[in-house]
Protein backbone atom coordinates (compact mmCIF):
# COMPACT_ATOMS: atom_id res chain seq x y z
CA UNK A 1 0.00 0.00 0.00
CA UNK A 2 1.37 3.41 -1.01
CA UNK A 3 2.01 6.04 1.66
CA UNK A 4 -0.41 8.96 1.69
CA UNK A 5 2.06 11.86 1.83
CA UNK A 6 1.92 15.41 0.49
CA UNK A 7 5.42 15.90 -0.93
CA UNK A 8 6.78 18.40 -3.44
CA UNK A 9 9.24 17.12 -6.07
CA UNK A 10 12.87 17.93 -5.32
CA UNK A 11 13.32 20.12 -8.41
CA UNK A 12 10.52 22.45 -7.24
CA UNK A 13 12.34 23.49 -4.08
CA UNK A 14 16.00 23.09 -4.97
CA UNK A 15 17.75 23.87 -8.24
CA UNK A 16 20.19 21.08 -9.11
CA UNK A 17 20.49 21.88 -12.85
CA UNK A 18 19.08 18.43 -13.65
CA UNK A 19 22.09 16.83 -11.96
CA UNK A 20 22.06 14.62 -8.83
CA UNK A 21 21.91 16.74 -5.68
CA UNK A 22 25.30 17.03 -3.95
CA UNK A 23 25.39 18.15 -0.32
CA UNK A 24 28.88 18.52 1.08
CA UNK A 25 30.84 20.12 3.86
CA UNK A 26 32.67 19.20 7.06
CA UNK A 27 31.35 16.63 9.49
CA UNK A 28 31.76 19.32 12.16
CA UNK A 29 32.17 23.05 11.99
CA UNK A 30 35.38 23.41 14.03
CA UNK A 31 36.59 26.97 13.49
CA UNK A 32 35.36 29.83 11.37
CA UNK A 33 38.49 29.63 9.20
CA UNK A 34 38.11 25.87 8.66
CA UNK A 35 34.45 26.20 7.64
CA UNK A 36 34.91 29.21 5.37
CA UNK A 37 37.98 27.77 3.62
CA UNK A 38 36.21 24.47 3.01
CA UNK A 39 33.08 26.28 1.77
CA UNK A 40 35.02 28.38 -0.73
CA UNK A 41 36.90 25.36 -2.08
CA UNK A 42 33.65 23.40 -2.45
CA UNK A 43 31.94 26.31 -4.23
CA UNK A 44 34.93 26.61 -6.55
CA UNK A 45 34.40 23.03 -7.80
CA UNK A 46 31.02 24.05 -9.24
CA UNK A 47 29.60 20.66 -8.28
CA UNK A 48 28.15 21.24 -4.82
CA UNK A 49 24.50 22.30 -4.46
CA UNK A 50 24.32 22.68 -0.67
CA UNK A 51 26.88 23.34 2.08
CA UNK A 52 26.47 21.17 5.17
CA UNK A 53 28.16 21.36 8.56
CA UNK A 54 27.59 19.70 11.91
CA UNK A 55 26.83 22.33 14.53
CA UNK A 56 25.52 20.09 17.31
CA UNK A 57 27.08 16.62 17.34
CA UNK A 58 25.40 13.75 19.23
CA UNK A 59 28.32 11.69 20.56
CA UNK A 60 28.22 8.17 21.93
CA UNK A 61 30.15 9.04 25.09
CA UNK A 62 30.43 12.27 27.12
CA UNK A 63 33.70 14.15 26.90
CA UNK A 64 33.96 13.82 23.12
CA UNK A 65 33.61 16.89 20.89
CA UNK A 66 29.87 17.59 20.74
CA UNK A 67 29.92 20.39 18.20
CA UNK A 68 30.90 24.04 18.32
CA UNK A 69 27.32 25.05 19.08
CA UNK A 70 25.27 28.06 18.08
CA UNK A 71 28.26 30.22 17.11
CA UNK A 72 28.71 27.90 14.14
CA UNK A 73 25.42 29.12 12.71
CA UNK A 74 26.97 32.59 12.31
CA UNK A 75 29.89 31.03 10.44
CA UNK A 76 27.45 29.23 8.14
CA UNK A 77 25.61 32.50 7.51
CA UNK A 78 28.88 34.13 6.46
CA UNK A 79 29.81 31.12 4.28
CA UNK A 80 26.46 31.39 2.50
CA UNK A 81 26.90 35.12 1.94
CA UNK A 82 30.38 34.67 0.50
CA UNK A 83 29.80 31.57 -1.66
CA UNK A 84 26.10 31.72 -2.51
CA UNK A 85 25.65 28.11 -1.38
CA UNK A 86 22.48 27.31 0.57
CA UNK A 87 23.19 25.73 3.95
CA UNK A 88 22.05 22.63 5.82
CA UNK A 89 22.42 21.53 9.45
CA UNK A 90 21.26 18.66 11.64
CA UNK A 91 18.69 19.43 14.33
CA UNK A 92 17.91 17.17 17.27
CA UNK A 93 15.41 19.18 19.34
CA UNK A 94 13.09 22.18 19.22
CA UNK A 95 15.81 24.60 20.38
CA UNK A 96 18.04 23.56 17.47
CA UNK A 97 15.16 24.15 15.06
CA UNK A 98 14.43 27.61 16.44
CA UNK A 99 18.09 28.69 16.32
CA UNK A 100 18.65 27.29 12.81
CA UNK A 101 15.55 29.04 11.48
CA UNK A 102 16.55 32.32 13.12
CA UNK A 103 20.01 32.04 11.51
CA UNK A 104 18.50 31.59 8.05
CA UNK A 105 19.59 27.98 7.50
CA UNK A 106 18.04 26.74 4.26
CA UNK A 107 17.67 22.98 4.88
CA UNK A 108 17.38 20.96 8.07
CA UNK A 109 18.05 17.29 8.52
CA UNK A 110 17.13 14.86 11.27
CA UNK A 111 19.90 12.45 12.22
CA UNK A 112 19.73 8.69 12.61
CA UNK A 113 19.94 8.86 16.41
CA UNK A 114 16.91 11.19 16.44
CA UNK A 115 14.81 9.31 13.89
CA UNK A 116 14.88 6.28 16.15
CA UNK A 117 12.93 8.19 18.84
CA UNK A 118 9.33 9.21 17.98
CA UNK A 119 9.24 11.64 20.92
CA UNK A 120 12.24 13.52 19.53
CA UNK A 121 10.83 13.57 16.01
CA UNK A 122 7.48 14.86 17.26
CA UNK A 123 9.21 17.63 19.22
CA UNK A 124 11.00 18.70 16.04
CA UNK A 125 7.76 18.45 14.04
CA UNK A 126 5.94 20.66 16.52
CA UNK A 127 8.71 23.27 16.30
CA UNK A 128 8.45 23.24 12.49
CA UNK A 129 4.72 23.99 12.33
CA UNK A 130 4.03 27.15 10.37
CA UNK A 131 7.41 27.12 8.62
CA UNK A 132 8.14 26.34 4.98
CA UNK A 133 11.60 24.76 4.98
CA UNK A 134 12.98 21.57 3.42
CA UNK A 135 13.62 18.74 5.89
CA UNK A 136 15.68 15.64 5.16
CA UNK A 137 15.19 12.58 7.37
CA UNK A 138 17.91 10.01 7.86
CA UNK A 139 17.02 6.39 8.38
CA UNK A 140 17.08 5.25 12.03
CA UNK A 141 20.26 3.64 13.36
CA UNK A 142 18.57 0.25 13.52
CA UNK A 143 16.98 -1.34 10.43
CA UNK A 144 13.34 -0.47 11.16
CA UNK A 145 11.43 0.74 8.09
CA UNK A 146 8.36 1.66 10.14
CA UNK A 147 10.38 4.05 12.33
CA UNK A 148 11.73 5.73 9.21
CA UNK A 149 8.25 6.02 7.71
CA UNK A 150 6.83 7.25 11.01
CA UNK A 151 9.39 10.06 11.20
CA UNK A 152 8.57 11.15 7.64
CA UNK A 153 4.84 11.10 8.41
CA UNK A 154 5.32 13.18 11.57
CA UNK A 155 7.26 15.88 9.70
CA UNK A 156 4.76 15.84 6.83
CA UNK A 157 1.95 16.05 9.38
CA UNK A 158 3.46 19.31 10.65
CA UNK A 159 2.78 20.85 7.24
CA UNK A 160 6.26 20.36 5.77
CA UNK A 161 5.94 19.30 2.13
CA UNK A 162 9.57 19.76 1.04
CA UNK A 163 10.74 16.43 2.39
CA UNK A 164 13.50 14.04 1.44
CA UNK A 165 14.97 10.89 2.98
CA UNK A 166 18.65 10.19 3.57
CA UNK A 167 19.85 6.60 3.35
CA UNK A 168 22.95 6.38 5.59
CA UNK A 169 23.05 2.66 6.36
CA UNK A 170 22.24 0.69 9.51
CA UNK A 171 24.14 -0.51 12.56
CA UNK A 172 24.94 -4.20 12.65
CA UNK A 173 26.67 -6.56 15.08
CA UNK A 174 28.31 -8.30 12.14
CA UNK A 175 31.73 -6.95 11.20
CA UNK A 176 32.13 -5.91 7.59
CA UNK A 177 33.97 -3.42 5.42
CA UNK A 178 31.31 -0.80 6.16
CA UNK A 179 30.75 1.42 9.18
CA UNK A 180 27.02 0.96 8.64
CA UNK A 181 25.53 -1.79 6.48
CA UNK A 182 23.89 -0.32 3.35
CA UNK A 183 20.88 -2.67 3.41
CA UNK A 184 19.76 -1.21 0.09
CA UNK A 185 16.52 -3.16 0.28
CA UNK A 186 15.27 -0.81 3.03
CA UNK A 187 15.66 2.26 0.82
CA UNK A 188 14.10 0.38 -2.10
CA UNK A 189 11.08 -0.57 0.05
CA UNK A 190 10.67 3.06 1.12
CA UNK A 191 10.82 4.25 -2.49
CA UNK A 192 8.28 1.60 -3.49
CA UNK A 193 5.88 2.80 -0.80
CA UNK A 194 6.39 6.47 -1.70
CA UNK A 195 7.62 6.91 -5.30
CA UNK A 196 7.46 10.72 -5.03
CA UNK A 197 9.82 10.85 -2.04
CA UNK A 198 13.33 12.06 -2.95
CA UNK A 199 15.96 9.75 -1.46
CA UNK A 200 19.60 10.72 -1.31
CA UNK A 201 22.51 8.61 -0.12
CA UNK A 202 25.11 9.31 2.57
CA UNK A 203 28.19 7.32 1.47
CA UNK A 204 30.34 8.87 4.22
CA UNK A 205 28.41 7.25 7.06
CA UNK A 206 27.86 3.97 5.23
CA UNK A 207 31.57 3.59 4.45
CA UNK A 208 33.30 5.06 7.47
CA UNK A 209 36.37 5.47 5.25
CA UNK A 210 36.98 7.52 2.14
CA UNK A 211 38.26 4.62 0.02
CA UNK A 212 34.81 3.03 -0.36
CA UNK A 213 32.90 6.25 -1.01
CA UNK A 214 33.16 6.11 -4.85
CA UNK A 215 31.77 2.57 -4.94
CA UNK A 216 28.78 3.37 -2.69
CA UNK A 217 28.12 6.65 -4.51
CA UNK A 218 27.90 4.90 -7.88
CA UNK A 219 25.71 2.16 -6.44
CA UNK A 220 23.32 4.78 -5.03
CA UNK A 221 23.02 6.58 -8.37
CA UNK A 222 22.50 3.26 -10.17
CA UNK A 223 19.58 2.64 -7.80
CA UNK A 224 18.06 5.95 -8.96
CA UNK A 225 18.74 7.88 -5.75
CA UNK A 226 18.52 11.60 -6.38
CA UNK A 227 21.69 12.77 -4.73
CA UNK A 228 24.59 12.30 -2.33
CA UNK A 229 25.67 13.76 1.00
CA UNK A 230 29.46 13.48 1.22
CA UNK A 231 31.51 14.97 4.04
CA UNK A 232 34.40 17.21 2.97
CA UNK A 233 37.11 18.93 5.00
CA UNK A 234 39.92 21.23 3.91
CA UNK A 235 42.34 18.86 5.70
CA UNK A 236 40.70 15.60 6.84
CA UNK A 237 43.88 14.46 8.61
CA UNK A 238 43.29 17.01 11.36
CA UNK A 239 39.46 16.82 11.50
CA UNK A 240 38.02 16.77 15.01
CA UNK A 241 35.38 14.16 14.11
CA UNK A 242 35.16 11.28 11.61
CA UNK A 243 38.46 12.12 9.94
CA UNK A 244 38.67 8.84 8.00
CA UNK A 245 35.39 9.34 6.12
CA UNK A 246 35.97 12.93 4.96
CA UNK A 247 37.53 13.94 1.64
CA UNK A 248 39.15 17.16 0.48
CA UNK A 249 37.13 19.39 -1.87
CA UNK A 250 39.56 18.53 -4.68
CA UNK A 251 39.12 14.79 -4.08
CA UNK A 252 35.35 15.29 -4.01
CA UNK A 253 35.41 16.99 -7.40
CA UNK A 254 37.49 14.15 -8.85
CA UNK A 255 35.15 11.57 -7.34
CA UNK A 256 32.07 13.24 -8.81
CA UNK A 257 33.67 13.49 -12.25
CA UNK A 258 34.18 9.73 -12.28
CA UNK A 259 30.56 8.89 -11.46
CA UNK A 260 28.24 7.77 -14.22
CA UNK A 261 24.73 9.22 -14.09
CA UNK A 262 22.18 6.99 -15.79
CA UNK A 263 18.55 7.67 -16.66
CA UNK A 264 15.71 5.60 -15.13
CA UNK A 265 14.15 5.21 -18.57
CA UNK A 266 15.47 5.32 -22.15
CA UNK A 267 13.62 7.10 -24.99
CA UNK A 268 14.86 4.45 -27.42
CA UNK A 269 11.86 2.34 -28.55
CA UNK A 270 14.05 -0.62 -29.51
CA UNK A 271 15.60 -0.59 -26.03
CA UNK A 272 12.16 -0.52 -24.39
CA UNK A 273 10.95 -3.46 -26.52
CA UNK A 274 14.05 -5.52 -25.71
CA UNK A 275 13.79 -4.73 -22.02
CA UNK A 276 10.11 -5.71 -21.99
CA UNK A 277 10.96 -9.02 -23.68
CA UNK A 278 13.70 -9.80 -21.15
CA UNK A 279 11.39 -8.93 -18.27
CA UNK A 280 8.77 -11.34 -19.64
CA UNK A 281 11.40 -14.05 -19.54
CA UNK A 282 12.21 -13.13 -15.93
CA UNK A 283 8.51 -13.23 -15.02
CA UNK A 284 8.16 -16.75 -16.47
CA UNK A 285 11.17 -17.97 -14.50
CA UNK A 286 9.83 -16.34 -11.32
CA UNK A 287 6.52 -18.16 -11.83
CA UNK A 288 8.37 -21.48 -12.12
CA UNK A 289 10.48 -20.71 -9.04
CA UNK A 290 7.38 -19.98 -6.95
CA UNK A 291 5.65 -23.09 -8.26
CA UNK A 292 8.68 -25.21 -7.34
CA UNK A 293 8.85 -23.61 -3.90
CA UNK A 294 5.19 -24.50 -3.40
CA UNK A 295 5.92 -28.12 -4.40
CA UNK A 296 8.89 -28.18 -2.02
CA UNK A 297 6.80 -26.97 0.90
CA UNK A 298 4.19 -29.66 0.20
CA UNK A 299 6.93 -32.27 0.61
CA UNK A 300 8.15 -30.46 3.74
CA UNK A 301 4.68 -30.89 5.26
CA UNK A 302 4.79 -34.63 4.57
CA UNK A 303 8.23 -34.82 6.19
CA UNK A 304 6.88 -32.93 9.21
CA UNK A 305 4.01 -35.41 9.60
CA UNK A 306 6.40 -38.35 9.24
CA UNK A 307 8.77 -36.94 11.88
CA UNK A 308 5.86 -36.26 14.22
CA UNK A 309 4.49 -39.78 13.90
CA UNK A 310 7.94 -41.27 14.53
CA UNK A 311 8.95 -38.93 17.37
CA UNK A 312 11.89 -37.42 15.46
CA UNK A 313 13.21 -33.90 16.05
CA UNK A 314 12.53 -31.23 13.44
CA UNK A 315 16.15 -30.14 13.03
CA UNK A 316 18.93 -32.49 11.91
CA UNK A 317 22.15 -30.49 11.86
CA UNK A 318 23.97 -32.94 9.58
CA UNK A 319 21.22 -32.60 6.98
CA UNK A 320 21.44 -28.78 7.08
CA UNK A 321 25.24 -28.89 6.73
CA UNK A 322 24.86 -31.14 3.69
CA UNK A 323 22.38 -28.70 2.10
CA UNK A 324 24.77 -25.77 2.61
CA UNK A 325 27.78 -27.64 1.22
CA UNK A 326 25.84 -28.82 -1.81
CA UNK A 327 24.44 -25.30 -2.30
CA UNK A 328 27.92 -23.77 -2.24
CA UNK A 329 29.23 -26.24 -4.80
CA UNK A 330 26.21 -25.76 -7.06
CA UNK A 331 26.35 -21.96 -6.73
CA UNK A 332 30.01 -21.95 -7.68
CA UNK A 333 29.30 -24.03 -10.77
CA UNK A 334 26.45 -21.71 -11.77
CA UNK A 335 28.50 -18.58 -10.99
CA UNK A 336 26.06 -17.46 -8.31
CA UNK A 337 27.19 -15.32 -5.39
CA UNK A 338 27.84 -17.61 -2.39
CA UNK A 339 26.47 -15.09 0.12
CA UNK A 340 23.24 -14.69 -1.88
CA UNK A 341 22.88 -18.48 -2.23
CA UNK A 342 23.39 -19.06 1.48
CA UNK A 343 20.84 -16.38 2.43
CA UNK A 344 18.33 -17.88 0.00
CA UNK A 345 18.82 -21.37 1.43
CA UNK A 346 18.50 -20.00 4.97
CA UNK A 347 15.17 -18.37 4.07
CA UNK A 348 13.85 -21.59 2.53
CA UNK A 349 15.16 -23.67 5.43
CA UNK A 350 13.63 -21.27 7.96
CA UNK A 351 10.22 -21.58 6.30
CA UNK A 352 10.60 -25.38 6.29
CA UNK A 353 11.33 -25.33 10.05
CA UNK A 354 8.32 -23.08 10.63
CA UNK A 355 5.98 -25.40 8.72
CA UNK A 356 7.25 -28.52 10.48
CA UNK A 357 6.97 -26.80 13.87
CA UNK A 358 3.38 -25.89 13.02
CA UNK A 359 2.62 -29.52 12.20
CA UNK A 360 4.26 -30.76 15.43
CA UNK A 361 2.34 -28.27 17.56
CA UNK A 362 -0.91 -29.00 15.73
CA UNK A 363 -0.48 -32.65 16.65
CA UNK A 364 0.08 -31.80 20.31
CA UNK A 365 -2.89 -29.44 20.32
CA UNK A 366 -5.12 -32.16 18.83
CA UNK A 367 -4.01 -34.64 21.51
CA UNK A 368 -4.67 -32.05 24.21
CA UNK A 369 -8.23 -31.44 22.97
CA UNK A 370 -8.87 -35.19 22.77
CA UNK A 371 -7.60 -35.66 26.34
CA UNK A 372 -9.87 -32.88 27.61
CA UNK A 373 -12.88 -34.40 25.86
CA UNK A 374 -12.05 -37.82 27.31
CA UNK A 375 -11.81 -36.34 30.81
CA UNK A 376 -15.16 -34.61 30.39
CA UNK A 377 -16.79 -37.91 29.32
CA UNK A 378 -15.37 -39.74 32.37
CA UNK A 379 -16.58 -36.96 34.62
Amino acid sequence: MKLNLNIQPLNTWLNTNNEPLLISGPCSAETEEQLLTTAHLLAKTGKVSVLRAGIWKPRTRPGEFEGIGSIGLEWLKRAKAETGLPTAVEVANAKHVEEALAAGVDILWIGARSTVNPFTVQEIADALKGHDIPVLIKNPVNPDLQLWIGAIERINGAGITKIGAIHRGFSSFEKSSFRNEPMWEMAIQLKTLCPDLPIINDPSHICGNRELIPYISQKALDLDMQGLMIESHVDPSVAWTDAKQQVTPAALAELVDRLTVREPEAPNAAFADKLADLRKQIDKIDDVLLQKLGERMSIVEKIGEYKRDNQVTILQVNRWDAIIQKGHAFAKALKLDLNFTEKFLELVHGESIRKQTEIMNAGKAAKGIAAEQHTEVKA
